[in-house]
């Protein structure tokens, strides 16, 4: 299958939003070096194609399969690294011969740096400007998964909506036709 080298760096926090084409019979991985101990989050969703699913499976570095799924629209998959190494995360269309889906996926690592300096350590209570800061981190970061989430489903529902008119468009020839050869 082809294969897809991405490079994030091992940032305490970080990561990457990929779209993507799969191809029909086709497989696509992508690799990340990932220190122990660290935790990632892999979320995927298909936004078109067939029956808009796709397998995948997630691979450690001993080459341990950690996560399978089959014929899946999207899922979450959370883990901790046990070892230090390359972790490989694959898509597979390998059971459809004639459709190809786009599939987007969104790989974070490490946890979110804390808003506020030393705020892990401090001792006294947040004061009330510090409180709402956090407050309206945490609202902005739900707008963002919402967005996302919206996003995807716009390009799917686009999707959807495009293929209709096509077969109606078809449908709407077919009837002319019909009707021309009746009238004839």
């Amino acid at each position: 299958g082809l294969v897809l080298v991405l490079v994030l760096g091992a940032l305490r926090a970080g990561g990457t939003e990929l779209t993507f084409e799969l191809p029909d019979s086709a497989k696509q991985c992508f690799h990340q070096e990932l220190e122990r101990g660290l935790k990632f989050t892999l979320d995927y969703q298909v936004i078109t194609g067939g029956h808009y699913d796709v397998d995948c499976y997630v691979e450690d570095p001993n080459g341990r399969t950690i996560y399978k799924e089959t014929k899946k629209q999207y899922d979450s998959f959370p883990y901790h690294t046990e070892v230090k190494g390359i972790y490989t995360f694959c898509f597979s269309n390998e059971f459809s011969t004639f459709s190809h889906k786009t599939v987007y996926f969104d790989f974070q690592v490490g946890d979110e740096p804390p808003i506020l300096p030393d705020m892990n350590n401090r001792v006294t209570a947040l004061t009330q400007m510090e409180s709402a800061c956090v407050t309206i981190h945490e609202a902005l970061n739900t707008v963002i998964d919402s967005q996302t989430h919206y996003r995807l489903r716009e390009a799917q529902d686009r999707s959807r909506a495009e293929d209709l008119n096509g077969r109606v468009s078809y449908w709407s020839v077919g009837e002319t036709l019909i009707l021309f050869v009746v009238s004839i």
